[in-house]
Protein backbone atom coordinates (compact mmCIF):
# COMPACT_ATOMS: atom_id res chain seq x y z
CA UNK A 1 0.00 0.00 0.00
CA UNK A 2 1.32 3.43 -0.72
CA UNK A 3 1.63 5.51 1.62
CA UNK A 4 1.54 9.72 2.35
CA UNK A 5 5.17 9.02 3.62
CA UNK A 6 6.01 6.65 0.29
CA UNK A 7 4.86 9.94 -1.92
CA UNK A 8 6.63 12.30 0.17
CA UNK A 9 10.00 10.19 0.34
CA UNK A 10 9.46 9.38 -3.36
CA UNK A 11 9.59 13.44 -4.18
CA UNK A 12 12.51 14.41 -1.88
CA UNK A 13 14.46 11.44 -3.66
CA UNK A 14 13.58 12.80 -7.46
CA UNK A 15 14.81 15.98 -5.87
CA UNK A 16 17.73 15.28 -4.72
CA UNK A 17 19.04 12.77 -7.99
CA UNK A 18 18.30 16.00 -10.25
CA UNK A 19 19.78 18.76 -7.69
CA UNK A 20 22.85 16.86 -8.18
CA UNK A 21 22.35 15.86 -11.35
CA UNK A 22 22.35 19.88 -12.15
CA UNK A 23 25.42 20.56 -9.37
CA UNK A 24 27.55 18.20 -11.38
CA UNK A 25 26.89 20.01 -14.57
CA UNK A 26 29.56 23.14 -12.99
CA UNK A 27 32.28 20.32 -14.01
CA UNK A 28 31.39 20.32 -17.55
CA UNK A 29 31.33 24.45 -18.04
CA UNK A 30 34.47 25.49 -19.79
CA UNK A 31 36.35 27.09 -22.75
CA UNK A 32 33.53 24.96 -25.18
CA UNK A 33 30.78 27.04 -22.95
CA UNK A 34 32.76 29.82 -23.65
CA UNK A 35 32.66 29.62 -27.31
CA UNK A 36 29.49 28.87 -27.85
CA UNK A 37 28.18 31.93 -25.68
CA UNK A 38 30.47 33.94 -27.77
CA UNK A 39 29.38 32.68 -30.91
CA UNK A 40 25.52 33.25 -30.11
CA UNK A 41 26.53 36.65 -28.98
CA UNK A 42 28.56 37.57 -32.22
CA UNK A 43 26.16 36.01 -34.84
CA UNK A 44 24.54 38.37 -37.31
CA UNK A 45 21.74 35.96 -37.38
CA UNK A 46 19.56 33.93 -35.22
CA UNK A 47 19.89 31.06 -33.22
CA UNK A 48 18.18 28.28 -34.60
CA UNK A 49 17.43 25.32 -31.55
CA UNK A 50 16.40 21.49 -32.59
CA UNK A 51 15.60 18.32 -30.76
CA UNK A 52 13.74 15.44 -30.66
CA UNK A 53 11.12 13.78 -28.48
CA UNK A 54 11.54 15.00 -24.93
CA UNK A 55 14.87 17.45 -25.82
CA UNK A 56 12.48 19.05 -28.71
CA UNK A 57 10.01 20.21 -25.48
CA UNK A 58 13.31 21.48 -23.79
CA UNK A 59 14.62 23.10 -26.82
CA UNK A 60 11.14 24.88 -27.04
CA UNK A 61 11.40 26.47 -23.86
CA UNK A 62 15.15 27.49 -24.50
CA UNK A 63 13.81 29.57 -27.32
CA UNK A 64 11.14 30.89 -25.19
CA UNK A 65 13.69 32.36 -22.93
CA UNK A 66 15.89 33.77 -25.42
CA UNK A 67 13.59 35.86 -27.23
CA UNK A 68 12.74 37.17 -23.71
CA UNK A 69 15.87 38.16 -22.68
CA UNK A 70 17.19 39.83 -26.33
CA UNK A 71 18.12 36.28 -28.37
CA UNK A 72 16.47 36.38 -31.24
CA UNK A 73 15.23 32.79 -31.70
CA UNK A 74 13.50 30.03 -33.72
CA UNK A 75 12.38 26.47 -32.49
CA UNK A 76 12.99 23.76 -35.14
CA UNK A 77 11.84 20.36 -34.49
CA UNK A 78 14.14 17.40 -35.90
CA UNK A 79 11.88 15.64 -37.34
CA UNK A 80 10.04 18.04 -39.38
CA UNK A 81 13.69 19.38 -40.60
CA UNK A 82 14.21 16.75 -42.68
CA UNK A 83 10.70 16.81 -44.32
CA UNK A 84 10.96 20.41 -45.39
CA UNK A 85 11.63 22.89 -42.17
CA UNK A 86 15.08 23.09 -42.89
CA UNK A 87 14.50 26.23 -45.17
CA UNK A 88 13.87 28.15 -42.05
CA UNK A 89 17.87 28.09 -41.47
CA UNK A 90 19.26 31.04 -42.53
CA UNK A 91 23.29 32.18 -43.41
CA UNK A 92 24.36 33.15 -40.35
CA UNK A 93 22.48 31.21 -37.98
CA UNK A 94 23.40 29.44 -35.08
CA UNK A 95 22.34 26.33 -34.49
CA UNK A 96 22.24 24.40 -31.09
CA UNK A 97 20.98 20.79 -31.41
CA UNK A 98 19.99 18.77 -28.36
CA UNK A 99 19.90 15.20 -28.04
CA UNK A 100 20.69 12.83 -24.59
CA UNK A 101 22.54 10.01 -26.93
CA UNK A 102 23.47 12.04 -29.61
CA UNK A 103 22.67 8.91 -32.01
CA UNK A 104 18.84 9.21 -32.84
CA UNK A 105 18.14 8.92 -36.37
CA UNK A 106 16.91 12.33 -36.81
CA UNK A 107 19.97 13.91 -35.51
CA UNK A 108 22.23 11.50 -37.70
CA UNK A 109 20.50 12.84 -41.01
CA UNK A 110 19.77 16.49 -39.82
CA UNK A 111 23.20 17.19 -38.70
CA UNK A 112 25.37 16.45 -41.50
CA UNK A 113 22.52 18.48 -43.89
CA UNK A 114 23.36 21.53 -41.22
CA UNK A 115 26.99 20.95 -41.73
CA UNK A 116 26.48 21.43 -45.21
CA UNK A 117 24.63 24.84 -45.31
CA UNK A 118 27.56 25.98 -43.12
CA UNK A 119 26.36 26.84 -40.23
CA UNK A 120 28.03 26.93 -36.85
CA UNK A 121 26.85 24.13 -34.76
CA UNK A 122 26.51 23.42 -31.12
CA UNK A 123 25.91 20.34 -29.69
CA UNK A 124 24.05 19.58 -26.34
CA UNK A 125 24.19 15.95 -25.15
CA UNK A 126 25.00 13.80 -22.45
CA UNK A 127 27.07 11.87 -24.55
CA UNK A 128 30.11 13.66 -26.20
CA UNK A 129 31.31 10.35 -27.94
CA UNK A 130 28.53 10.36 -30.17
CA UNK A 131 27.39 11.36 -33.68
CA UNK A 132 26.25 14.81 -32.19
CA UNK A 133 29.17 14.71 -30.36
CA UNK A 134 31.77 14.72 -32.75
CA UNK A 135 29.93 16.36 -35.52
CA UNK A 136 29.73 19.32 -33.70
CA UNK A 137 31.16 22.72 -33.84
CA UNK A 138 31.11 22.89 -30.38
CA UNK A 139 29.87 20.10 -28.17
CA UNK A 140 28.43 20.87 -24.49
CA UNK A 141 27.86 17.99 -22.17
CA UNK A 142 25.34 17.72 -20.12
CA UNK A 143 26.20 14.09 -18.84
CA UNK A 144 24.39 12.22 -15.99
CA UNK A 145 24.60 9.32 -14.11
CA UNK A 146 21.16 8.31 -13.98
CA UNK A 147 17.65 9.43 -14.51
CA UNK A 148 14.92 9.96 -11.66
CA UNK A 149 13.11 7.29 -12.75
CA UNK A 150 12.66 4.12 -10.67
CA UNK A 151 13.50 2.40 -13.94
CA UNK A 152 16.24 4.87 -14.95
CA UNK A 153 14.05 5.29 -18.53
CA UNK A 154 12.08 8.27 -18.42
CA UNK A 155 14.35 11.72 -18.99
CA UNK A 156 13.91 13.51 -15.87
CA UNK A 157 17.43 14.52 -15.19
CA UNK A 158 18.87 14.35 -18.60
CA UNK A 159 15.68 16.65 -19.62
CA UNK A 160 16.49 19.06 -16.41
CA UNK A 161 19.94 18.75 -17.20
CA UNK A 162 19.55 20.49 -20.57
CA UNK A 163 17.32 22.67 -19.86
CA UNK A 164 19.68 24.21 -17.04
CA UNK A 165 22.61 24.38 -19.38
CA UNK A 166 20.39 26.52 -22.17
CA UNK A 167 19.17 28.45 -18.60
CA UNK A 168 23.21 29.17 -18.47
CA UNK A 169 23.88 30.37 -21.94
CA UNK A 170 20.96 32.64 -21.78
CA UNK A 171 22.05 34.37 -18.39
CA UNK A 172 25.54 34.45 -19.47
CA UNK A 173 24.17 36.04 -23.00
CA UNK A 174 21.94 38.66 -21.05
CA UNK A 175 25.12 39.70 -18.97
CA UNK A 176 27.20 40.37 -21.85
CA UNK A 177 24.36 42.54 -23.09
CA UNK A 178 24.09 43.95 -20.27
CA UNK A 179 20.32 43.13 -19.97
CA UNK A 180 18.42 45.19 -17.84
CA UNK A 181 14.91 44.83 -16.31
CA UNK A 182 13.68 47.82 -18.33
CA UNK A 183 14.92 45.83 -21.45
CA UNK A 184 13.14 42.47 -19.85
CA UNK A 185 9.77 44.60 -19.85
CA UNK A 186 10.17 46.07 -23.11
CA UNK A 187 9.48 41.84 -24.27
CA UNK A 188 6.51 41.79 -21.93
CA UNK A 189 4.67 44.18 -22.16
CA UNK A 190 1.24 42.89 -21.12
CA UNK A 191 2.67 41.18 -18.17
CA UNK A 192 2.83 42.55 -14.48
CA UNK A 193 6.77 43.42 -14.99
CA UNK A 194 5.86 45.21 -18.14
CA UNK A 195 3.13 47.04 -17.10
CA UNK A 196 5.30 47.85 -13.70
CA UNK A 197 8.08 49.32 -15.91
CA UNK A 198 6.55 50.85 -18.74
CA UNK A 199 2.94 51.87 -17.74
CA UNK A 200 2.87 55.75 -16.86
CA UNK A 201 0.53 57.43 -15.34
CA UNK A 202 -1.12 59.24 -18.20
CA UNK A 203 -1.78 55.78 -19.69
CA UNK A 204 -3.98 55.08 -17.10
CA UNK A 205 -5.73 58.91 -16.19
CA UNK A 206 -9.49 58.94 -17.08
CA UNK A 207 -10.02 62.57 -17.53
CA UNK A 208 -13.67 62.09 -18.28
CA UNK A 209 -13.84 61.62 -13.86
CA UNK A 210 -12.08 64.56 -13.10
CA UNK A 211 -13.77 65.39 -9.76
CA UNK A 212 -13.91 69.05 -8.41
CA UNK A 213 -15.31 71.57 -6.32
CA UNK A 214 -14.48 75.15 -5.35
CA UNK A 215 -13.52 76.12 -1.60
CA UNK A 216 -17.08 77.68 -1.26
CA UNK A 217 -19.07 74.45 -2.91
CA UNK A 218 -21.79 72.97 -0.09
CA UNK A 219 -21.45 70.28 1.12
CA UNK A 220 -24.11 68.67 -0.68
CA UNK A 221 -22.44 69.62 -4.28
CA UNK A 222 -19.01 67.65 -2.92
CA UNK A 223 -21.20 64.92 -1.68
CA UNK A 224 -23.41 64.73 -5.46
CA UNK A 225 -19.56 65.46 -7.33
CA UNK A 226 -17.85 62.61 -5.00
CA UNK A 227 -20.95 60.19 -5.95
CA UNK A 228 -21.08 61.19 -9.66
CA UNK A 229 -17.55 60.56 -10.53
CA UNK A 230 -17.02 57.74 -8.54
CA UNK A 231 -13.29 57.83 -7.53
CA UNK A 232 -14.19 58.52 -3.50
CA UNK A 233 -12.48 61.72 -3.92
CA UNK A 234 -12.95 65.20 -5.56
CA UNK A 235 -10.15 67.96 -5.65
CA UNK A 236 -10.66 71.28 -4.09
CA UNK A 237 -9.87 74.20 -7.16
CA UNK A 238 -9.09 77.62 -6.95
CA UNK A 239 -7.66 79.95 -9.20
CA UNK A 240 -7.09 76.81 -10.96
CA UNK A 241 -4.76 75.17 -8.70
CA UNK A 242 -5.39 72.07 -6.45
CA UNK A 243 -6.16 74.00 -2.66
CA UNK A 244 -7.67 70.58 -0.91
CA UNK A 245 -8.90 67.24 -1.54
CA UNK A 246 -11.98 66.01 -0.08
CA UNK A 247 -12.41 62.03 0.42
CA UNK A 248 -15.68 60.08 1.12
CA UNK A 249 -13.81 59.07 4.85
CA UNK A 250 -13.49 63.69 5.16
CA UNK A 251 -17.68 63.39 4.46
CA UNK A 252 -18.35 60.07 6.73
CA UNK A 253 -15.94 61.88 9.86
CA UNK A 254 -17.69 64.93 8.91
CA UNK A 255 -20.97 63.19 9.17
CA UNK A 256 -20.27 61.96 12.59
CA UNK A 257 -19.28 64.92 14.03
CA UNK A 258 -21.93 67.39 13.44
CA UNK A 259 -26.09 67.67 13.95
CA UNK A 260 -25.97 69.20 10.33
CA UNK A 261 -24.11 70.42 7.60
CA UNK A 262 -25.90 74.19 6.76
CA UNK A 263 -23.79 76.49 6.13
CA UNK A 264 -20.81 74.22 5.44
CA UNK A 265 -18.59 74.36 2.69
CA UNK A 266 -15.75 72.35 1.13
CA UNK A 267 -12.45 74.48 2.59
CA UNK A 268 -14.33 73.58 5.85
CA UNK A 269 -13.32 69.63 6.00
CA UNK A 270 -10.93 69.81 3.22
CA UNK A 271 -7.39 68.36 3.52
CA UNK A 272 -4.93 71.11 2.98
CA UNK A 273 -1.16 69.91 0.75
CA UNK A 274 -2.56 66.38 -0.87
CA UNK A 275 -0.27 64.24 -1.90
CA UNK A 276 0.24 64.61 -5.84
CA UNK A 277 1.81 63.11 -8.63
CA UNK A 278 2.72 64.02 -12.67
CA UNK A 279 1.43 62.52 -15.63
CA UNK A 280 4.64 61.62 -16.69
CA UNK A 281 5.69 59.83 -13.58
CA UNK A 282 5.51 55.67 -13.40
CA UNK A 283 1.98 54.32 -11.99
CA UNK A 284 4.46 51.84 -9.81
CA UNK A 285 5.95 55.34 -8.30
CA UNK A 286 2.10 56.40 -7.62
CA UNK A 287 1.47 52.56 -6.38
CA UNK A 288 4.33 53.39 -3.84
CA UNK A 289 3.24 56.57 -2.30
CA UNK A 290 -0.38 55.04 -2.44
CA UNK A 291 0.98 52.70 -0.30
CA UNK A 292 3.57 54.76 1.79
CA UNK A 293 0.85 56.84 3.34
CA UNK A 294 -1.89 53.99 3.43
CA UNK A 295 -4.14 56.41 0.72
CA UNK A 296 -6.16 54.86 -1.96
CA UNK A 297 -6.20 58.33 -4.62
CA UNK A 298 -3.50 60.62 -5.90
CA UNK A 299 -3.97 63.93 -7.54
CA UNK A 300 -2.57 64.44 -10.79
CA UNK A 301 -0.80 67.54 -11.25
CA UNK A 302 1.23 69.04 -14.33
CA UNK A 303 2.89 72.72 -13.93
CA UNK A 304 0.05 73.71 -11.13
CA UNK A 305 -2.50 72.37 -13.52
CA UNK A 306 -5.29 70.18 -12.20
CA UNK A 307 -4.99 66.80 -14.69
CA UNK A 308 -7.37 64.33 -12.78
CA UNK A 309 -7.47 61.87 -9.95
CA UNK A 310 -5.57 58.06 -10.09
CA UNK A 311 -6.70 55.55 -7.84
CA UNK A 312 -5.52 52.36 -5.74
CA UNK A 313 -8.20 49.82 -7.21
CA UNK A 314 -7.45 51.00 -10.64
CA UNK A 315 -3.51 50.27 -10.33
CA UNK A 316 -4.24 47.19 -8.92
CA UNK A 317 -6.56 46.06 -11.40
CA UNK A 318 -3.89 46.40 -14.03
CA UNK A 319 -1.59 43.79 -11.94
CA UNK A 320 0.75 46.04 -10.84
CA UNK A 321 1.73 45.48 -6.96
Amino acid sequence: MITKENIIESAKKTLLSESQSIAKLIDYIDNSFVEAVENIYNTKGRLIVTGIGKSAIIAQKIVATMNSTGTPSMFLHASEAIHGDLGMVQDGDVVICISKSGNSPEIKVLVPLLKRFGNKLIGITGNVTSFLGKESDITLNTYVENEACPNNLAPTNSTTAQLVMGDAIAVSLMEMRNFKAEDFAKYHPGGALGKKLLLRVQDMLDTSRKPFVSPDSSIKNVIVEISEKRLGVAAVIENDKVVGIITDGDIRRMLNKTETITGLTAKDIMSVNPKTIKTSDMVADALNILEDFSITQLVVVDNNEYKGVIHLHDILKEGIV
